[in-house]
């Protein structure tokens, strides 16, 4: 056993974990296949399964695949697809049946402020309260490097460009929110961000984070993304989003994240280490107070990164999504929604490779997070809570697999999810006693569990 002590540390309590935190992300060429499930397959019950959340399309495809077509709008010669109103139409059905919001990304890379002003018109009319807000061009701080835009391209070009955008918009769709940069990563968005903030005071700040690069060097690998090294990198990442949001006044949400770049790296992506990563860093932006995060996914690419898949083309048509590991992650930390993070001190062993978290409920309960990325064989963590004799034991809902690299045999609290979309938490979990207000709990290596701990009658 690796002895870990863990207490909750005097201060304030973090904000509250905002109802729609969590979110998915998908390419806009996506966006008309999964709109089509909302009267077929079973991505509402899944939505439903995480409560209120927040569906974003944008990506690269926003800007150099997809264009908006209608009856003034032909279809340009550089677009590889169409995205149109029907669509649109059935994303709002979607929207009002799974009880999520949209963020919508418009296509700044082939710049036309009047096509994108129809799109938004008919978004806004098809979607009503459900449209959260917009978004014009994904990663606009590198249209330089795409080859969309000619060097030197700054935020002083792109300012004038969205503002035109948004003059447009708000001529035949008054009163959308815009959310932006949607910057590629936190060292744009230390000039960008701001700027943004300044000048165009969106209603939302957002930007992109993956941990490891497709064509970095040392290659990606299991053993890098659950590193401390990694989640230190991250914890940076976070921090420089976070300070300018809050020196600005404007909530951030991280609208595009997941393993690896490009699509993700089979063996990495679409393994049960995606989802110890996830719990870790998902929680890690609510310890912060971000606004939320939308994990990217592709529906038609199980090997890749994403919390939702069709296995074969024959699912894809009939809307029969599959839950991928990462699934398993959003479905573990959905418990923390609404509560507040707590500061946290841990003594552990050097190099003890364990995360843990504190939240609090609104009713006294606390919320423990642990998340154990020792590798298989390495010996199980006795974590100790020390709670105080205020409250019970602890209930344990453990995130288990067969091994980091495994591609199945993924189980919360021992059941996985049904083909339905549906995973029903057990009736009864294993409990830790309380023992002269100590909790001991034992969290096996490649795992990781959330620990509920009840308040007693009267404390």
């Amino acid at each position: 056993m690796v002895a870990l002590s863990v207490a909750v540390q005097p201060g304030e309590p973090g904000p509250a974990v905002p109802r729609n935190f969590l979110g998915l992300s998908f390419e806009v060429a996506a966006l008309a296949q999964l709109a089509s499930y909302w009267s077929h397959g079973n991505l509402v019950t899944f939505l439903r399964s995480l409560g209120v959340g927040a569906l974003r399309f944008g990506g690269v495809t926003a800007d150099e695949q997809i264009a908006w077509r209608d009856e003034r709008t032909p279809r340009p010669s550089w677009a590889l697809g169409v995205l149109e109103g029907g669509s649109l139409q059935e994303l709002g059905s979607l929207a009002a049946e799974s009880g999520w919001r949209v963020l919508l990304t418009l296509g700044l890379g082939h710049y036309d402020p009047e096509a994108a002003a129809r799109e938004a018109a008919v978004a806004k009319a098809a979607l009503g309260e459900s449209l959260e807000a917009i978004e014009i061009g994904n990663e606009p701080n590198s249209y330089g490097a795409h080859g969309l835009r000619p060097l030197p391209w700054t935020f002083v070009q792109y300012d004038e460009q969205i503002s035109a955008y948004r003059e447009a918009i708000e001529a035949l769709a008054p009163g959308i929110p815009l959310a932006g940069p949607d910057s590629s990563g936190s060292s744009a968005y230390q000039s960008w961000g701001w700027a943004e903030a300044v000048d165009q005071h969106p209603a939302l700040l957002t930007g992109h984070h993956y941990p490891l690069g497709c064509k970095e060097q040392p290659a990606p690998s299991i053993p890098r993304l659950l590193s401390p090294r990694i989640r230190a990198l991250e914890e940076g990442s976070l921090h420089t989003y976070l300070f300018i949001a809050q020196q600005a006044g404007v909530p951030f949400r991280m609208d595009e994240s997941n393993t690896v770049s490009c699509g993700g790296v089979p063996g990495i992506s679409d393994t049960f280490a995606s989802a110890l990563w996830a719990v870790a860093y998902v929680t890690r932006a609510m310890s912060m107070g971000a606004a939320g995060i939308n994990l990217e996914g592709n529906p038609n690419n199980c090997v890749g990164y994403t919390p939702l898949c069709a296995p074969t083309p024959e699912a894809a048509a009939a809307g029969e999504l599959q839950a991928q590991p990462e699934w398993y992650a959003l479905l573990l930390v959905k418990a923390l929604i609404g509560e507040r993070p707590l500061p946290v001190s841990m003594r552990a062993p050097p190099r003890a490779n364990v995360v843990v978290r504190a939240f609090a409920a609104a009713d006294g309960a606390l919320h423990f997070v642990v998340v154990d990325d020792e590798p298989p064989g390495s010996r199980t963590a006795a974590v100790a809570l020390d709670v105080g004799a205020a409250f019970h034991g602890a209930s344990i809902l453990s995130l288990t697999a067969p091994s980091p690299q495994a591609l199945s045999g993924v189980r919360l609290g021992g059941r996985s999810v049904a083909p339905d979309g549906i995973w029903s938490q057990p009736a009864k979990l294993p409990r830790a006693a309380n023992r002269h207000g100590v909790i001991t709990v034992d969290v096996r290596p490649s795992s990781a569990a959330l620990l509920t701990v009840e308040p007693r009658a009267g404390s």
